[in-house]
């Protein structure tokens, strides 16, 4: 593996859309944003080395959302509630597993 600054860094569509539009944040991913990042943070998983979780804006799969993208590996996830982030942090983020039922096809 490359030396990279963060083990994994996550991306979070907050995009919204003209009213009634369908965009990632009409399912609340600002507030699931900041539950990832809290998570991280208690599990001291987060920094150099570890995790890092950001904004972004329109990543374009609105019809897919709402979506996350985890780098290294680009895996893209969807996600309904806090129970499926948390299961992105324990399999992907602290296991290196891939969440294969939250995964976005291409």
């Amino acid at each position: 593996m490359t030396d990279t600054y963060y083990r994994y860094h996550v991306f979070f569509c907050t995009n919204q859309r003209a009213e009634g539009e369908r965009c990632c944040q009409n399912h609340n991913a600002q507030a699931m944003r900041d539950y990832l990042k809290k998570r991280t943070k208690e599990l001291g998983i987060v920094g150099r080395s570890a995790v890092r979780a950001n904004t972004a804006g329109c990543m374009d799969r609105c019809g897919k959302g709402p979506v996350i993208v985890v780098y290294p590996e680009g895996v893209w996830y969807t996600y309904k509630d806090k129970a499926d982030i948390d299961e992105i942090i324990s399999e992907h983020l602290q296991n290196g597993r891939v969440v294969e039922r939250l995964r976005v096809a291409d």
